[in-house]
C-alpha cells in the first residue's frame, strides 16, 4: 500500500476529530448556567419566653420557602431538633407554624410578611427568659441572615 493514499485519509480523520472536540467544548460551555444573584433581604426576629420565634421579612428579595433552611441556637447552643422548614408537624416543634415556615404555604415569602414557629417543651435547650436566641436563615445553603433576640 502506498503512503500517498493514506495521508489524505489520516488528514480527514484528524480534521474530523478536531471538529468534534471543538463542538463538544462549545456545547459544554454554552450549557453552563451563569451563577445566580445572591438573595438579599432584611429580617427582624422576636422571641417570647414561651418559645415562639417570629421572623419578619422587612425588605429585599422574595424567598421560596422550599429553598429556605432555618437553624436555631439558644445562648450559643444548637437546639437538639432543628426545624425542617417548611413543615407542618415536626419533632421538637409545636404543630402549625405560620407563613413561610408552614408547608401549606404556596407563595414566596415577601417583605412585610411574618413567619413563626414554636419550639416544643421537649426540645433542648429550653428557651428561658433572658436567653439569647439566634436564628440563621439560608437559601440553597447560602446564609442570608443571622438574627439575635432576647427571650
Amino acid at each position: 500500500m502506498s503512503s500517498r493514499g493514506l495521508t489524505p485519509v489520516v488528514g480527514v480523520v484528524c480534521l474530523l476529530a478536531v471538529t468534534v472536540l471543538l463542538a463538544v467544548t462549545v456545547g459544554a460551555t454554552a450549557s453552563i448556567e451563569p451563577p445566580s444573584e445572591p438573595t438579599v433581604a432584611a429580617f427582624e426576629l422576636t422571641v417570647d419566653p414561651a418559645g415562639e420565634l417570629r421572623v419578619t421579612h422587612l425588605s429585599g428579595d422574595a424567598i421560596d420557602p422550599e429553598e429556605l433552611s432555618v437553624r436555631v441556637r439558644v445562648d450559643g447552643e444548637s437546639l437538639d431538633e432543628q426545624p425542617p422548614v417548611p413543615f407542618f408537624s415536626a419533632r421538637g416543634f409545636e404543630s402549625a407554624p405560620t407563613g413561610a415556615f408552614n408547608s401549606a404555604t404556596t407563595s414566596e415569602w415577601r417583605a412585610g410578611e411574618t413567619a413563626s414557629l414554636r419550639v416544643a417543651d421537649t426540645n433542648r435547650p429550653a428557651i428561658e427568659p433572658g436567653d439569647t436566641v439566634t436564628v440563621r436563615l439560608a437559601v440553597n445553603d447560602a446564609v442570608i441572615a443571622t438574627l439575635d433576640a432576647t427571650a
